[in-house]
């Protein structure tokens, strides 16, 4: 994909420009500063339109700049500003209608905005500053995801939040420029989760994210994680309950100003008119955070297993599946049924090599959850199925001397949800019948013993598993062979 955004963009955000203090007159921003309370930032706006999304500050501190919404998404939509002049706050004066969401970047030579296409998706526009004033915003980008904002950081990178394969969340993500092409890649877990992390304010030296996390319930949160060595994230903490009310409130469209002491953010609830701009000391809350215990987070989802009665069974999962942050915890681990309770008598669980073992005495899904826990006492944990399928049918059908190895076709094929499979084994060994899906899965062992020569069948029954294309696959001694059969529901 082409990007509309130039070189020439680059050299304008990332040449350092002259910043002037604040005016002593001005006391900060123009108002007194708040302590590590929040408290709301005053914007005389008046009229039905309401101040939302986020604010942006020049770097000098002389400039706001604000969007204004009538409703979500917006029919109607406006980014207008103040500016410090003589020695006072002037304005609010109307920069652009139909845009939101303003993002300034470091040296303010670039305003980014967005215009909302519905409720999920917006598109990020640009406008360079002139001695006249700003351009015409002019789109950056033309990849098919992007959505809701978008913000450069010193070190000349961009980011915006995007959504993916059709989902209404959004994720943090980086905007890759090579040439002329354009692409867009998550951040990836464990900032970007199921649900929606697309309001966000990335440190200018991409030191840290707050992002806000909204929750089943519509309600957000604000979290912050900080960038580890390898260049990876850690994951989120809560901002703490002094800026994270309890729902319905919602708190989103994080802003830290550039000398790093304030964060900016918007707080409301379901009601339109509660929408309003807060500030809080946010430097030693960002310091103190980072110096605290992480819990530890599922990295990799546990897939979910199979097995038949009476035959044994054994899963470890990898020591990659939980990371914990602190890097000087150790992590212990522990399994039990999915609700909770004890594990069967027939399952164990060795917490020292991360083993579930056993042999099932009944058919049937049994949902199983590990939980690692650090030495804080935080926990993470994983849920999946252990689906138990009922006695093997294997049985030989004739007495005939075989001589040959042979694997037939099922039969029938088409089926669902039970076929049957014959094969004949030439000499004594142990012989595996096992069944993959078309990526090479494993998705059931059906046969896995010592066999004697002769001819046998097996009847599979597949109800657990869904529609498509499957592969069979006999080995005994050194023979091998696979043949394909269909699941059709």
């Amino acid at each position: 994909m082409k990007t509309i955004i130039v070189s020439v963009l680059f050299m304008i955000f990332c040449t350092p420009l002259f910043t002037q203090p604040i005016p002593n007159d001005s006391l900060y921003l123009g108002q007194v500063p708040p302590g590590y309370m929040p408290k709301v930032f005053v914007l005389p706006i008046n009229g039905a339109l309401r101040p939302i999304e986020r604010i942006t500050i020049s770097a000098d501190g002389k400039e706001i700049y604000f969007g204004q919404l009538n409703t979500y998404p917006p029919s109607v939509s406006k980014v207008l500003y103040y500016k410090y002049s003589d020695n006072r706050w002037q304005g609010p004066t109307e920069l652009f209608s139909g845009f939101m969401a303003p993002s300034l970047s470091p040296n303010d030579s670039i305003l980014i905005t967005q215009a909302s296409v519905n409720y999920y998706t917006a598109i990020s526009y640009y406008s360079r500053r002139t001695a006249s004033g700003w351009t015409a915003p002019v789109q950056m980008f033309h990849f098919s995801n992007q959505s809701h904002y978008t913000m450069f950081t010193s070190l000349n990178n961009i980011y915006t939040s995007t959504s993916y394969g059709g989902s209404n969340y959004r994720d943090v993500s980086r905007v890759i420029i090579s040439g002329g092409d354009t692409s867009v890649v998550s951040l990836g877990m464990p900032i970007c989760t199921d649900i929606d992390e697309s309001d966000f304010f990335v440190a200018r030296d991409e030191s840290y994210i707050i992002h806000a996390r909204h929750t089943a319930s519509i309600a957000g949160d604000l979290l912050i994680s900080y960038k580890k060595p390898n260049g990876g994230w850690t994951n989120s903490k809560s901002l703490g309950s002094h800026i994270n009310l309890p729902n319905p409130t919602w708190e989103y469209g994080p802003l830290v100003t550039h000398d790093g002491k304030y964060l900016f953010f918007t707080r409301g609830d379901n009601a339109w008119n509660s929408y309003l701009t807060y500030w809080v000391r946010i430097d030693n809350i960002i310091d103190s955070l980072k110096h605290t215990n992480y819990a530890p987070y599922m990295k990799y989802q546990i897939p979910n297993q199979s097995d038949s009665v009476n035959r044994p069974f054994s899963y470890t999962f990898a020591d990659t599946t939980f990371i914990d942050d602190d890097g000087n915890n150790t992590l212990s681990y522990s399994a039990t049924l999915g609700n909770g309770s004890n594990l069967p008598s027939w399952l164990n669980f060795d917490p020292q090599t991360r083993t579930l073992w056993g042999t099932p005495t009944s058919g049937g899904p049994v949902s199983l959850k590990v939980t690692a826990t650090d030495t804080a006492g935080a926990s993470a944990s994983c849920t999946f199925t252990l689906n138990v399928l009922g006695p093997i049918g294997i049985e030989p059908i004739n007495s005939e001397v075989i001589t040959k190895y042979c694997l037939q076709q099922n039969y029938p094929n088409p089926f669902n949800p039970e076929t049957e499979i014959l094969f004949d084994i030439a000499f004594t060994a142990f012989t595996k019948l096992t069944v993959y899906d078309i990526t090479g899965r494993e998705v059931r062992c059906v046969v896995d013993q010592l066999l004697k020569s002769g001819r046998y069948k097996v009847e599979l029954n597949a109800g657990d598993l869904g529609s498509g294309i499957y592969f069979y696959r006999l080995e005994s001694g050194n023979f091998v062979q696979t043949r394909k059969m269909i699941i059709l529901k």
